[in-house]
């Protein structure tokens, strides 16, 4: 069976995060009267306009395909001039922001409008940590934002509003707007009375919401979008088990993006062929039928991956998964952004087993890849043995190596590890390595696993003494979340103790990639 990866296909969606403009009032005008149609929907351009004009840098949004799905509009205001008294017409100046103070203390947010299209993939909480990022980077103290509660009014004749609130806070009851509030770290100050009175869902009323910016610092100053110098990583040491079926090994997945997705991590990377459970499903018995079974299931977990990547805000590096192409099997890594798009990073190198037992062929092509939390290359297992490989992602300017891994004994696991943390000496990048544990009883010829995850990083003084960022259990499934300072890597090339990048004698040798264009 052939899979179809071709990897020019327009993916399903492609986000972007950016500032609002002009341009954009349509889609903004369009989003307004669809969800507020029973409150006299969309604000005129001249509001629109003056809020542009007004406060450009604080007013973000999220694009998909160049049609905007998800806003938010702020404003900095001196709040002690309003106080926590105060309605939205008074805070907002009307909408067009006139009360916007650039000497002010506290972003107020003014609006957020996700497309009720787009329910369920946390744009808003994008959103949100935007602006956190906004607030903190322009050195303010908090953000305070007056939040409806739209679910009031199905109960307002047995709870008074400080009853129904309390009982959102217990989770006894669910409101749409506050309950999303509380769980993105903001807290109920007061409840405002009159604060939209045409707001007939709440009743009027109003919660005052806020959130500490505990990292004010008066030395930061540039606003979202800026350059990035830390990353977290979020390394998958997947157990392996038997599923009854594709949903089940994708429940199991979600679980673990779902976490390191709450830790707040850029990526989540997952060990090579981490669905080898579902060979077992196999009706052959024989190997080589197994691996060509498994990769039928390859092009449907790729887009569940990808979904999970946008829904979740996180990029996951899918480890690896059989596809087929041409009647030919490879060995392929996803690289699923949290913006929609997919990379993938063929397996050079296939292993004497996966040829002699599964026919299986090396891929023609390496890049490095751009993402937003840095730039990073994928090397699958086997391939990080060849030092080549990793010394030219290095010269593409690659900060963070993954290496996604699958070995049965501890030798074929320290092969990979001793190789990787040899990459990171060498090429003075971070490598982070996932792999699998447990047994596959049911599955021939990779039925044991041994495995250690672990994160390492240049040996100098700047990183830690033994060069291992850290490390996990090994044979214990669990996750392993790391912060690394990118800013690390470009004070050692120029000033380490020893500088590999800088003193190659490229005049006397050098690696060459003789292959095809890179993809």
């Amino acid at each position: 069976m052939t899979i179809d990866v071709d990897n020019t296909d327009e993916p399903l969606h492609h986000f972007e995060l950016r500032h609002l403009t002009l341009d954009d009032y349509a889609d903004v005008k369009a989003l307004m009267d669809k969800v507020y149609a029973q409150v006299g929907g969309a604000w005129p351009y001249k509001n629109y306009k003056a809020q542009i004009s007004t406060f450009p840098d604080g007013q973000i949004c999220i694009e998909d395909k160049g049609k905007v799905v998800a806003f938010a509009i702020s404003v900095i205001v001196d709040y002690d001039q309003f106080g926590d008294k105060h309605s939205y017409d008074e805070i907002t100046g009307d909408a067009y922001l006139t009360t916007h103070d650039p000497n002010g203390d506290v972003l107020y947010g003014v609006e957020v409008i996700v497309s009720p299209d787009y329910q369920g993939m946390r744009l808003g909480r994008r959103l949100y940590e935007a602006r956190k990022e906004l607030c903190r980077n322009l050195n303010l103290t908090s953000i305070m934002a007056g939040g409806r509660i739209p679910n009031y009014a199905k109960v307002a004749d047995k709870l008074t509003p400080f009853e129904y609130i309390e009982a959102v806070k217990s989770k006894d009851l669910y409101d749409p707007i506050l309950t999303f509030q509380l769980s993105n770290g903001f807290e109920v100050k007061q409840i405002l009375k009159a604060y939209l009175p045409e707001d007939k869902a709440s009743k009027g009323y109003a919660t005052l919401l806020q959130w500490h910016n505990i990292y004010y610092d008066p030395n930061m100053s540039n606003l979202i979008g800026k350059r990035i110098t830390n990353a977290r990583i979020g390394c998958v040491q997947w157990q392996m088990r038997y599923f009854n079926n594709m949903e089940e090994l994708l429940q199991q997945v979600e679980y673990f993006v779902d976490a390191l997705s709450d830790y707040k991590c850029d990526v989540a990377l997952f060990p090579e062929f981490f669905n080898a459970p579902l060979m077992g499903l196999s009706p052959s018995d024989t190997s080589i039928d197994a691996i060509w079974h498994l990769a039928e299931y390859t092009d449907e977990i790729r887009t569940a991956m990808s979904q999970l990547a946008v829904s979740y805000n996180i990029t996951i590096i899918a480890g690896s998964m059989p596809v087929v192409e041409d009647d030919e099997l490879f060995n392929v890594s996803y690289i699923c952004n949290r913006d929609g798009t997919i990379d993938s990073q063929y397996k050079l190198h296939p292993t004497p087993h996966e040829k002699t037992d599964w026919i299986m062929k090396g891929g023609q092509h390496i890049k490095a890849f751009d993402t937003d939390f840095g730039k990073i290359g994928v090397l699958i297992c086997y391939d990080v043995e060849f030092p080549e490989l990793a010394r030219i992602l290095s010269e593409q300017e690659m900060q963070i190596l993954f290496v996604p891994f699958w070995t049965d004994t501890k030798n074929g696991y320290l092969r990979v590890r001793r190789c990787a943390q040899a990459r990171a000496i060498e090429n003075e990048c971070y490598v982070a390595i996932a792999g699998s544990v447990g047994n596959l009883p049911k599955v021939d010829n990779v039925d044991i696993q041994y495995g250690q995850t672990a994160v390492f990083s240049p040996s100098d003084f700047a990183f830690p003494h033994d060069a291992i960022v850290s490390e996990t259990t090994p044979n214990t499934e669990m996750t392993l979340i790391v912060d690394l300072d990118l800013d690390k890597l470009t004070k050692l090339q120029n000033e380490g103790s020893v500088r590999n990048y800088l003193d190659r004698r490229r005049d006397l040798y050098r690696v060459e990639w003789l292959g095809g264009n890179e993809e």
